[in-house]
């Protein structure tokens, strides 16, 4: 089933569609095809599933939606997939704790669906905190970066 998706939001590519929902059984995955930038992006969105996984994920994410300050800015997952803060393995990553960013520049990889999405920073600052590690599941609006606004 995986392998028919997979080819079903790779043929968006080189179509019109913009948006694709599907829904099989207690799994239902949006899709939206961005083509704004003149590098496209795929956004994969898990919506649903079972009521005894969704608690399961819901527990795991821990209580850092709370803004510590005002100064602070969280840079959060805008879709379902695995969080990765290199372009490759054995590489350097593309921010350390530590590091002054610009608005735009690449600070992870999410891999959705075999599909790599580069994650950009949405504030200028310092990247203060990195929330997830490496290789570990991210869920929708999880926090990833904690960015201290300059």
């Amino acid at each position: 089933m995986i392998d028919k998706i997979e080819k079903l939001l790779k043929s968006l590519e080189s179509s019109s569609i913009e948006e694709l929902e599907i829904e099989i059984d207690d799994l239902k995955v949006k899709a939206k095809y961005y083509r704004q930038k003149p590098t496209e992006t795929l956004i994969v969105e898990k919506i649903s599933e079972t009521p005894v996984q969704q608690t399961a994920i819901q527990k795991n994410i821990p209580e850092q939606n709370k803004i510590a300050s005002e100064n602070i800015h969280i840079v959060k997952s805008p879709i379902v997939g695995t969080f990765y803060r290199a372009p490759s393995p054995g590489t350097e990553p593309f921010v350390k704790e530590g590091d002054f960013v610009e608005n735009g520049q690449t600070l992870c990889i999410i891999e959705a669906l075999k599909v790599m999405n580069e994650i950009e920073s949405d504030a200028p600052g310092r990247i203060v905190k990195i929330l997830v590690k490496d290789g570990q599941p991210v869920e929708f609006d999880q926090p990833l970066f904690e960015i201290e606004k300059v």
